[in-house]
């Protein structure tokens, strides 16, 4: 919401409520010579005698406006100067990076602006680190994340107080104590204490989309809602509620449904997984993409549902991610890596193995239940490592082993054999994971590549008399 308080006694309040006001505890400030951030500059200035604080500032000049940017860099060092606090000033040519990278200009800005925090954060041993992002930035950036596409997360903006993971692995905070501050106060103050801000001409680069949402969008909102601003700070500060809800239950699912590897992804149970809410999944998929990448930029809600579809489809499935990531399931979980490959779930599979049928065989990893029907199971869940086939076409001198060269069967669906080797990589199994994957024969031909596809000759059909249900789980 919006304060009516006067600037000052905002960030101040702020500041205390959220006990950031410790002695002589290194407060690190990003100023940019704009008027919001030199406006929190002077208010820190105002009270560091008081609550005896060690400010530092921290400028970078991103070498977008030529001169202009230099001008800026002058100006953030005679503020911190004449107030007597120490600044660090970096320089980086963003355009380089942008064009590097194949990102927006405002993403790349914000990736190398925030990595120069975190340097700078760790060489003042500073915890906090203080932006002046106001609400009308905030209402800027819900409607920014609604029209990119978005979910809750987004929807709630900018978060007063968030997590900055830094290089060495420590986590560190990001403050931003006037985001209930409307920029229109943020000028009477300057205007009443006599500071001259710098302009910032490329807040008028009509080629920008937050400018375009600033100066374009906003003002038509404002024709058929005056109080616009008002109303979409309090739906975020709603849905800011329900999110931090939401996220501390996943975050007690942690360890029962998602699981960290010791390889660096981590993986997902898929059974339980899928007894979970919609709501609950899709936090528990942020929850997991925030830990792996640490943050959540240029994920988008299109990703979060193309894991949810992936999650609820048969094993074999792979998906590409942004930044890196990648997911492949299998029937008993699904893994997001950041890695190229994905370590392999099966155990190895060195000898061949006799079935018990009916009854229960135990081989090096598996326990592989062996169950004749005399009528068709009335349900198969197709999160379990299992397969029903008939039972006269199969017999009962099956045995498991890996696969082996020259390897052949007619997938269910084909009118044809195929080869194995073929099968596998059409169905985008990890080349990796080919070995270990359980192959069930008969004297005969195989029956079943464990996990993906049974042999199409011994599939269960109306005139089927007995049933023959393999399940193969882990032990």
């Amino acid at each position: 919401m919006i304060s009516r308080l006067p600037p000052q006694d905002t960030v101040l309040h702020f500041l205390r409520d959220n006990e950031l006001l410790a002695e002589n505890e290194p407060l690190l400030v990003g100023v940019s010579g704009g008027p919001d951030s030199t406006c929190l500059l002077y208010i820190l200035a105002e009270i560091r005698d008081t609550y005896k604080l060690r400010l530092h500032v921290a400028h970078l000049n991103h070498m977008l406006r030529g001169t202009e940017s230099d001008a800026d860099a002058k100006y953030v060092l005679a503020q911190a100067n004449q107030l007597n606090i120490p600044v660090i000033m970096e320089s980086r040519d963003i355009r380089s990076y942008q064009s590097q990278r194949k990102l927006s200009l405002e993403d790349a800005a914000r990736k190398v602006r925030y990595a120069f925090f975190a340097r700078v954060a760790l060489s003042v041993k500073a915890n906090n680190i203080l932006l002046a992002h106001t609400a009308d930035d905030q209402v800027e950036t819900v409607l920014m994340n609604l029209i990119r596409g978005t979910g809750l997360t987004g929807l709630r903006g900018m978060r007063a107080i968030s997590p900055l993971t830094l290089p060495d692995g420590t986590t560190i905070q990001i403050v931003r104590p006037m985001l209930q501050v409307r920029k229109a106060d943020i000028e009477a103050y300057c205007e009443a204490k006599r500071i001259f801000p710098r302009i910032d001409s490329s807040n008028h680069w009509h080629n920008q989309f937050r400018n375009q949402v600033r100066l374009q969008l906003i003002p038509l909102l404002r024709q058929y809602n005056s109080d616009i601003d008002t109303t979409i700070l309090r739906a975020a500060r709603t849905i800011e509620a329900d999110v931090d809800y939401l996220e501390k239950e996943a975050t007690n699912l942690w360890g029962s449904v998602v699981k960290e590897q010791p390889d660096g992804g981590i993986s997902i149970n898929r059974s339980r997984f899928g007894e979970l809410h919609p709501s609950m999944k899709r936090h528990i998929i942020r929850s997991a993409l925030q830990r792996l990448l640490g943050d959540l930029q240029n994920i988008e809600s299109v990703h979060i549902e193309s894991l949810l579809d992936i999650l609820g489809k048969p094993a074999g499935k792979s998906l590409s991610l942004p930044r890196g990531l990648m997911f492949h399931g299998d029937y008993g979980q699904g893994i997001i890596t950041s890695k190229g490959t994905i370590s392999c779930p099966f155990p190895e599979l060195n000898n061949e193995y006799k079935l018990s049928i009916p009854g229960e065989t135990l081989i090096p990893g598996w326990r592989i239940k062996a169950t004749v029907h005399k009528n068709h199971p009335i349900e198969t869940n197709g999160r379990k490592i299992k397969a029903y086939f008939d039972y006269n076409a199969t017999g009962n001198q099956l045995a498991v082993r890996q696969r082996k060269r020259g390897d052949r069967f007619q997938p269910l669906g084909m009118e044809q054999e195929k080869k194995l080797q073929d099968f596998m990589v059409d169905v985008k199994i990890p080349k990796d994971w080919r070995d270990r994957i359980p192959i069930v024969y008969s004297p005969q031909h195989i029956l079943w590549v464990v996990g993906w596809r049974i042999d199409h000759r011994v599939r269960v059909v109306p005139t089927t008399k007995q049933v023959l249900e393999l399940e193969f789980e882990f032990v």
